[in-house]
C-alpha cells in the first residue's frame, strides 16, 4: 500500500494544483490517494475544477507514478513532511493553505510540533535603525530566556537581529527559508544559519537546490506567521515584507504587536498603518510584553475533561465502528464529544506525541473523529 503522503508529493507536481486546491481535493474526496483516482466527471464536482485544468490534472496524472516518485524525491530530499504525517508542524494544519511538503534541517522539537511550546514571529524591515535592532535583541532576548519560540526568516536587519539574540540567549529559533534548505541566502548569514541549524531548525517549503526568488518569498512569509501563536513586527516601512506577514497573520486569527516609532520615521510607516488597522502596541516594559503575550490562551486552556460516564451517542457510535487497530483503540477511547486537547491523549493514553498525533489523523481520516482550531478533538457526529 502506497503511504498517503506519496500522493501529497504526486498532486504537488501537477501544474497549477497549489494549497488552495489540496485542501479542496482531501475535503472532496477524504484523501489525496482516493482523489489520484478519481474520474474526470468526479473532479469536476471539486470547487475550483474546471475543464481545461481537469485535462491538465488527468494528462499529467497519467505520467506519474506516486510510489516511484517519492522514492526518488526521498532520495534527494530525505527530511520531509506533508500534512499526512504525524510530526507535520499542527500550527500549519490550522491554517488554509499549508504547505503540501515542508523541508527541514536542524533539531526538531515535539513540544513545537504539538504546538505546546509558544512561538512568537519577529519580522521587520532589512535596513532598521539601531533602536529597532536594539529593541529586537531585547524582546527576542528575554522571550528566549522565558521559552519561547523565535520564528523569522533569517533575511538581514531585523530577522538576523532575532534569531542572533535568541541563539544567544540560550533559546530555539525556527528560520524559515524562501529557498531550498540546503541554500543560504543571503549568503552573509551563512555562519548564523549553521548556528541555527544546531540549536533550532530551518524549513522550506521549496526542495534541495531551489534559488532564492523573490517571487517566493510572499509565500514565505505565511509560513512564519502560521508557525506563531503571535507576531512582532519591529519596523517597517509602507511596502515591507513585513506586512504581508502581518497580513497573513490576520487572516490566520494570530495576534499582531508593533513597535512604536516616531511620526516621521518612514521605516516605520507600516507599523503604523498596522496600529491604524488594530494591531497592538508593543509596551515599553517587557514584564508587561510577557503578560500580553501569556494571555494568549495555550492551547489545552479551558477544555472540559470528558467524562468517564459515556453518553448514549457515543456507546452507540463505538457499538458502530469496526475492529480497531491496539494504537488507534487506545486514542480512539479517550475522544468524545466533548473537545480534548492532543497534550491531554498524550497524557492519558502514555504514548508518544508521535504515535498520538498519527493515530488521531488515522481516525480523522476514517471519519471517526473530528479536529477543532487549537489541535482540539471530538468525536465526529
Amino acid at each position: 500500500m502506497i503511504e498517503e503522503r506519496a500522493y501529497w508529493l504526486a498532486w504537488a507536481k501537477i501544474s497549477g494544483i497549489g494549497p488552495i486546491a489540496l485542501q479542496r481535493l482531501k475535503q472532496q474526496f477524504g484523501t489525496l490517494a482516493i482523489a489520484w483516482t478519481a474520474s474526470p466527471k468526479e473532479l469536476g464536482q471539486v470547487p475550483g475544477f474546471g475543464r481545461q485544468k481537469i485535462e491538465k490534472v488527468v494528462e499529467e496524472r497519467s505520467r506519474l507514478d506516486p510510489k516511484q516518485l517519492i522514492e526518488e524525491h526521498t532520495a534527494k530530499n530525505p527530511d520531509f513532511w506533508t500534512p499526512a504525517d504525524s510530526d507535520y508542524p499542527r500550527l500549519l494544519q490550522e491554517i488554509p493553505t499549508p504547505p503540501a511538503l515542508l523541508y527541514y534541517r536542524g533539531i526538531v522539537d515535539s513540544q513545537e510540533i504539538l504546538g505546546i511550546t509558544p512561538t512568537v514571529g519577529i519580522v521587520g524591515t532589512r535596513y532598521p535603525t539601531e533602536y529597532g535592532r536594539r529593541w529586537t535583541r531585547k524582546i527576542s532576548s528575554t522571550l528566549a530566556k522565558s521559552g519561547f519560540t523565535i520564528v523569522s526568516g533569517l533575511a538581514m536587519g531585523i530577522d538576523t537581529e532575532a534569531h542572533k539574540a535568541c541563539l544567544e540567549a540560550g533559546g530555539r529559533t525556527i528560520a524559515v527559508f524562501g529557498n531550498g534548505v540546503d541554500t543560504v541566502y543571503p549568503k552573509e548569514n551563512k555562519t548564523l544559519a549553521e548556528k541555527v541549524i544546531k540549536q533550532g531548525l530551518v524549513v522550506s517549503e521549496y526542495p534541495a537546490g531551489t534559488r532564492p526568488n523573490s517571487k517566493h518569498f510572499p509565500q514565505r512569509n505565511r509560513i512564519i506567521a502560521g508557525l506563531s501563536r503571535a507576531v512582532l513586527v519591529m519596523e517597517a516601512p509602507k511596502k515591507s515584507g513585513a506586512l504581508i506577514t502581518a497580513d497573513m497573520a490576520n487572516e490566520f486569527c494570530r495576534d499582531v504587536y508593533v513597535l512604536p516609532a516616531r511620526l516621521d520615521d518612514e521605516k516605520s510607516h507600516g507599523c503604523l498603518q498596522l496600529i491604524n488597522h488594530g494591531a497592538e502596541v508593543i509596551p515599553i516594559t517587557m514584564d508587561k510584553l510577557l503578560e500580553m503575550l501569556g494571555a494568549i490562551p495555550p492551547l489545552d486552556i479551558d477544555v472540559v475533561e470528558p467524562p468517564e460516564q459515556l453518553s448514549l451517542f457515543e456507546e452507540n457510535k463505538r457499538d458502530s465502528i469496526p475492529d480497531l487497530e491496539p494504537l488507534l483503540a487506545k486514542v480512539f477511547q479517550h475522544i468524545s464529544s466533548e473537545a480534548i486537547p492532543v497534550d491531554l491523549v498524550v497524557q492519558k493514553t502514555g504514548l508518544s506525541p508521535g504515535d498520538v498525533s498519527s493515530s488521531l489523523l488515522q481516525l480523522e481520516l476514517l471519519g471517526l473523529v473530528t479536529q477543532l482550531p487549537g489541535m482540539r478533538y471530538i468525536m465526529s457526529g
